[in-house]
């Protein structure tokens, strides 16, 4: 009898239909998040930084 694969779950331990349900729970508030005004200005002062950190590194 064939051996039924095991889904990688890179490490978690989290069931793949656990992972699943909280991403349909959170990746609408992400993306509203990141729509939003504060949204954008909060990454464009990440992406600045991060920017910054890049260019003290070389």
């Amino acid at each position: 009898m064939p051996r039924r694969k095991k889904p990688n779950d890179y490490g978690t331990g989290i069931p793949y239909h656990e992972v699943e349900a909280l991403v349909r729970v959170l990746l609408p508030e992400i993306q509203a998040f990141f729509e939003s005004e504060d949204g954008q200005r909060e990454y464009a002062e990440w992406k600045a930084k991060q920017q910054a950190e890049q260019e003290d590194k070389v």
